[in-house]
């Protein structure tokens, strides 16, 4: 709810107010959910939101049950969802919020657990302690995790946004903005990831109007003078009587793209001209009419090579279906879309007719968008704007060996394929085949090409890099996942290591932590089990001396320990130089491969330094917030290492790079220009294949008496 509800008992006066007719509203919505199961639910759901908004007025001056009650019809109406329960939903979703004497218990006791569950989804939750930004993303993300659990959820959201948009004019110029902003970052494109199409296009040309009020004005004046064309006219009469000539029953219209087709989703801006403004719909009765309809066209009007399209025989993630083919007209682009009746009401209304999670039917489009929510709604390490954006991209086509059709966003990647395709092929891809060359995960994709994924036996473990590259929702949020999975991984082993080490400076048995009553302590902290607690505290968020305490409590009765240790840092080796969770310091560049080197318990990372470093000492922090860290010598390293030779001959490089161990394996050696000086500078680029390898490696150099510089990429 975005719109100020204002009670005549705070004794605020109002413009003339509105007053909602209840009754004619009744009889609408009779139309739709008339001798359906659970209709009850709704109308006493109406009489409910009635009385608890009953002194609750908008800023227009219309009674607020206006907003709810609209909110259910865009539902019912150009939704097709008529499900009573998800109706009443929608009539009570701004009850929790707004009226201050109705709680998530109230709505379950009087309405059930299922329409409690979709009203406290949709229910913003105040963060007084931080900024107006940082709560509007916590709420954000609650409201994706609510949808992750009940897509209904973000159907009333988007619902909600609609009739918000329509009614905006009555809202401040900046609160106006504001909404228009996050419509174009949020909802609207999460109108796109639903195939709610009809919403999609609404939403953006009500915001784009108030994003960009003048460009909007002259460019709508622009669309409007397409409508004048007579070439498409005459296209659109043309096909007509070449359907009547083919004895092929069809309607043939046009359609000319309102300011939504001009949006720069990428840029933020409003574009002057679109490549195909213009659109010519055709409607047959049967899919076989389809095929016909198609080659009418293409007899008419030559088609430009490689640009039909059968999303029929495979339609896209959302269910639509139909034929697309393209055609130059006049020195103008123009697309043929040929559907029956029914793909264009599913085009337009999306596949949410007579679905609801409760019926358990789970297809895959469902699952997908369950998960794409799940991740935006706690996935912190990935911008929930830059996700949503990625799902609502205009898109190429791609196809797998065996000639499915794979729509991607541009730009997309070999990886944003391989996770479209099939989630565990998106976790083995390595390389990708196409036109007989071998690609990489990260190569982009171009419209028409067919793609073959080559596959790894385990799990890829991906660099960060991926995150940024790829362009779908289901790809960004499976690496996002991905992540998350590994940072814990090496979190849990440093927190187990480290509170080991802890419990035996105090003295405490170290099979304490096997014990039955550990469960006591790590209920103490909120968590699920030891492994998180552990995880919570080699990522810093729970800290060891919380930890020994809550075990003194819970397991010693409160008795008290030897005095409190000091001294050194507990001792963590490890066996992986994940990026995801090991952050080098670029202040004093520690190298793995020596043992001088500690590191900072962070939630974002283990924060490694030099013991030396003049910036660590600067930093503020308890001894048990660090540790000291090396590696085993097996540790692996992925990427081609550098090491750069200062004021040498070419001579002295090459024979340092000769004697080398065999564990080097040389790539390339080449002269540095320094602009500031007149010295020599030699980079050799090599591969090796663990620690171990790399420390005799450096060992070798150092015996060499030249001066080098090492810093590990990894």
């Amino acid at each position: 709810m975005y719109e100020v509800s204002v009670s005549a008992r705070h004794g605020i006066e109002l413009m003339t107010r509105i007053p909602f007719d209840l009754e004619v509203y009744r009889n609408q919505m009779r139309t739709y959910i008339s001798g359906r199961p659970y209709e009850q639910v709704f109308w006493d759901a109406l009489d409910f939101a009635t009385e608890a908004h009953d002194d609750q007025w908008r800023r227009s001056g219309d009674a607020y049950i206006l907003h709810p009650c609209s909110v259910a019809k865009i539902l019912a109406e150009e939704m097709d969802i008529t499900d009573p329960e998800i109706l009443a939903a929608a009539l009570l979703h701004d009850t929790i919020e707004d009226v201050e004497e109705v709680t998530p218990e109230v709505v379950g006791e009087r309405f059930g657990s299922y329409v409690q569950a979709i009203v406290e989804g949709c229910t913003k939750v105040t963060h007084r302690s931080v900024d107006r930004q940082t709560q509007r993303n916590l709420a954000h993300r609650k409201i994706f995790s609510g949808a992750a659990l009940r897509p209904e959820v973000m159907l009333v959201k988007l619902a909600d946004r609609l009739h918000n948009l329509r009614t905006l004019k009555a809202m401040p110029r900046n609160k106006r903005q504001r909404i228009a902003d996050e419509t174009l970052d949020i909802y609207a494109p999460l109108a796109t990831v639903f195939g709610l199409f009809n919403m999609k296009r609404e939403m953006y040309n009500l915001a784009l109007s108030y994003k960009f009020p003048k460009q909007g004005t002259k460019l709508s004046n622009y669309i409007r003078q397409l409508a004048t064309s007579q070439t498409s006219l005459k296209i659109v009469e043309q096909i007509r009587i070449a359907a009547k000539d083919a004895d092929l029953k069809s309607d043939v219209s046009r359609r000319i793209k309102d300011l939504w087709a001009y949006y720069d989703t990428a840029h933020k801006i409003l574009l002057q001209q679109i490549e195909t403004p213009i659109e010519i719909i055709i409607l047959v009765s049967s899919i076989s009419d389809c095929y016909r309809a198609l080659g009418v066209v293409n007899q008419t009007f030559r088609p430009i090579p490689r640009t039909i399209r059968d999303f029929i025989a495979n339609p896209k993630p959302t269910g639509y279906q139909g034929l697309h083919a393209r055609a130059i007209i006049g020195g103008q682009r123009y697309l043929f879309k040929i559907r029956t009746g029914k793909m264009a009401r599913k085009a337009q209304r999306g596949v949410f007719r007579n679905w609801s999670s409760k019926s358990g039917k789970q297809g895959k489009f469902i699952v997908e968008l369950k998960e794409m929510l799940d991740i935006i709604g706690s996935e912190e390490i990935v911008s929930y704007r830059d996700l949503i954006a990625a799902g609502g991209n205009k898109e190429i086509y791609t196809y797998t060996p065996q000639g499915d059709l794979i729509c991607l966003p541009i730009k997309s990647t070999v990886l944003d394929f391989a996770f479209r395709v099939h989630t565990e092929i998106g976790h083995t891809c390595i390389k990708a085949l196409i036109r007989n060359e071998k690609v990489d995960p990260g190569y982009r994709l171009q419209d028409g090409q067919m793609v073959k994924i080559i596959r790894s036996r385990e799990n890829v473990a991906f660099p960060q890099e991926m995150l940024q590259l790829c362009q779908t929702p289901k790809a960004r949020a499976e690496l996002s996942k991905s992540f998350r999975l590994r940072g814990q991984r090496v979190a849990q082993e440093i927190g187990e290591a480290t509170l080991q080490q802890e419990m035996l400076r105090y003295g405490l048995p170290r099979d304490l932590l096997d014990s039955k009553d550990m469960s006591k302590v790590v209920d103490s902290f909120s968590l699920r089990n030891k492994k998180v607690l552990f995880s919570h505290i080699g990522s810093g968020r729970v800290r060891l001396p919380e930890v020994i305490e809550s075990i003194r409590t819970h397991l010693f009765g409160g008795a008290s320990f030897m005095v409190k240790p000091t001294g050194e840092f507990n001792k963590i080796k490890l066996n992986t130089l994940d990026p995801v969770f090991i952050k080098l310091s670029s202040c004093c560049k520690p190298n793995p491969a020596e043992k001088m080197n500690c590191a900072l318990l962070t939630e974002k990372a283990l924060s490694v330094h030099n013991k030396n470093c003049e910036r660590l000492h600067q930093i503020k922090f308890q001894r048990e917030d660090a540790v000291d860290i090396s590696w085993e010598r097996s540790t692996p390293i992925n990427k081609p290492q550098s090491v750069l030779f200062v004021q040498c001959t070419r001579e002295e490089a090459l024979m340092a790079a000769g004697g080398a161990p065999a564990q080097m394996k040389m790539i390339d050696i080449s002269r540095l220009l320094n602009q500031s000086s007149n010295r020599q500078e030699w980079n050799l680029k090599f591969e090796v294949k663990d620690i171990s390898g790399l420390q005799k490696i450096l060992r070798h150099f150092d015996k060499t008496n030249l001066d080098y510089e090492f810093y590990l990429d990894f």
